[in-house]
């Protein structure tokens, strides 16, 4: 029945003008066909729309721009909210919190951010098969404005449990918008622009770090008497998402592949491209649902076993564990070190750690610039590899640091060079890559997959850290730096380049990896290409 779908909406989208499947003919070599789908693709191609780039722009921003938001909200008003938790004590139990129990309990409220995160990673696949990207990420702002009251009124109500379920709260609202957004971003853009709409979930986190810095500064809210307020900002992200994205529209692909609603996927691709004609959008689509054929989203399990996305399986993954274990987190816990041996007073040091912020916000907004001419592989690779450079030669001064009054800001200086490298690519690219590596099928298990393990590694760091600190000292970065190389090393060998190109060519390009047999390579070309 799924079939007979494909087959009547891919003979109706034929009659146009545009014949994808000329250009696609399996009996022309392959030079010719790359030359006529280059040439046709040429004049799908459109300027970008304002209703693409509302869309992705209020998408990310009630999204990963919380969640990036939400790494950095907690820093100054730590000093506050533990004098909270031990008045709060000291008032229910008539005598102060003990040391070790006040360590448990902020431990508990920051760690918990993460473990909030793995259950929204696990969670978010059945919420976007049930209302698809648009509606999931629009009902996820329900934990956000959650989060936002117990986070803000806890104060009020004397109840330390309140931003401890509020972190846990808003953790789940994260994990679900990294799966849900990413895919949406990835199911709106046009193939020639779309790396440069998907970093928009890059920019967005870096921006939303930003801004927890600043309005965590002194002067504004970040005060004993405003702290509860910082908190109650994360609403006000939720609330002007939901203004604006129920009048836009959800991914095509999930309209015309999932739902099987070819009218309601031409309208969307008609809006997002700003164009009548999508015959070009519509038939690539159907391609990719043909070659499906009757297969619905795989599990997990499914996913797992699948010899057809072996390699894309494993690529993604190691990805993201590059992604939490390359160090940028642990670059944290030397800032304030760093800063001091540089002879800057406890006063300043709030106004120079903006300049990181402002400087991962700069980053993204370049490797957005230019992602579709460099490509997603040639940033990572960079990014990754610069990093490990710049760890090499931190590591160095950190061990040099009270030698001479100098070294100190060449510490700082590759401080912020790891924060530019980290990124230009490897801070948003493998989201993108998870959406682009995966046909619509395999998308949803392959988000919660890759979800897992980048809470899980996140979580995994907050634990290990310590120990590597103690014992490493000075010298723990060495330990970032051969992950960034090994990373850089896996993705030169095995990662395809995938700017430009549709999903069902980037599944091409694992065949020989996957060690799929020539019979059945040659089989699935057909299907693509012959309907």
């Amino acid at each position: 029945m799924l079939c007979k779908f494909y087959r009547y909406n891919l003979d109706q989208v034929s009659h146009q003008t545009f014949s994808f499947k000329a250009a696609m003919d399996p009996r022309k070599n392959e030079e010719q066909r790359s030359q006529d789908v280059n040439i046709s693709m040429k004049n799908c191609e459109k300027p970008v729309t304002a209703c693409l780039l509302t869309a992705a722009f209020f998408s990310a921003l009630g999204s990963s721009f919380l969640y990036g938001y939400n790494l950095s909200v907690v820093n100054a008003p730590a000093v506050y909210i533990k004098a909270f938790y031990n008045k709060t004590w000291t008032e229910r139990y008539g005598q102060p919190i003990g040391t070790e129990t006040a360590t448990l309990l902020w431990s508990v409220t920051v760690s918990i951010f993460s473990i909030g995160g793995l259950l929204g990673a696990w969670s978010a696949s059945l919420i976007i098969g049930i209302l698809g990207r648009k509606g999931t990420l629009l009902v996820n702002n329900s934990f956000a404005i959650v989060a936002a009251l117990l986070l803000s009124l806890g104060e009020t109500a004397k109840s330390f449990e309140m931003l401890i379920i509020g972190r846990l709260v808003m953790g789940v609202d994260s994990g679900i918008a990294l799966s849900a957004l990413p895919m949406y971003l990835g199911e709106i853009s046009p193939r020639h622009i779309r790396g440069s709409i998907g970093q928009l979930n890059s920019i967005l986190i870096c921006l939303g770090v930003f801004v927890g810095q600043v309005l965590g500064m002194p002067e504004l809210l970040g005060q004993e008497s405003r702290w509860n307020f910082l908190f109650a900002f994360l609403a006000v992200p939720a609330l002007l998402q939901l203004c604006v994205l129920p009048f836009l529209p959800e991914s095509p692909r999930y309209l015309l592949i999932e739902k099987r609603d070819d009218a309601g996927a031409k309208k969307a691709f008609q809006r997002f491209l700003g164009k009548k004609d999508v015959t070009c959008e519509l038939e690539d689509v159907l391609k990719e649902g043909q070659a499906l054929g009757n297969q619905s989203t795989v599990t997990v399990l499914q996913l797992l076993k699948s010899r057809n996305v072996r390699w894309q399986l494993i690529t993604i993954v190691i990805t993201m564990v590059c992604y939490q274990l390359c160090g940028l987190n642990a670059i944290w816990y030397y800032t304030h070190r760093i800063f001091k041996a540089a002879g800057f007073s406890d006063s300043i040091i709030p106004y120079i750690t903006l300049s990181t912020g402002a400087v991962e916000t700069l980053a993204a907004i370049a490797s957005g610039i230019v992602i579709e001419r460099t490509g997603r592989k040639i940033l990572l690779i960079f990014g990754f590899s610069s990093m490990a450079v710049f760890f090499g030669l931190l590591t160095v001064f950190l061990n040099f640091q009270d030698s001479t009054p100098w070294i100190p800001y060449l510490s700082y200086v590759c401080i912020l060079a790891v924060i530019a490298s980290f990124c230009s690519g490897p801070g948003g690219i493998p989201f993108i890559l998870t959406s682009e590596l995966f046909e619509q099928s395999y998308r949803r298990p392959a988000f919660m997959i890759a979800g897992t393990v980048n809470w899980l590694s996140n979580f995994a760091l907050g634990l290990l850290f310590p120990f590597i600190q103690e014992g490493l000292q000075s010298n723990a970065f060495l330990f970032f730096l051969v992950i960034c190389v090994l990373g850089s090393i896996y993705l030169f060998m095995i990662l395809p380049e995938t700017k430009n190109k549709t999903f069902m060519e980037i599944s091409q390009n694992f065949i020989k990896l996957n060690n799929i047999s020539a019979s059945n390579s040659q089989h699935l070309k057909l299907t693509v290409y012959e309907g």
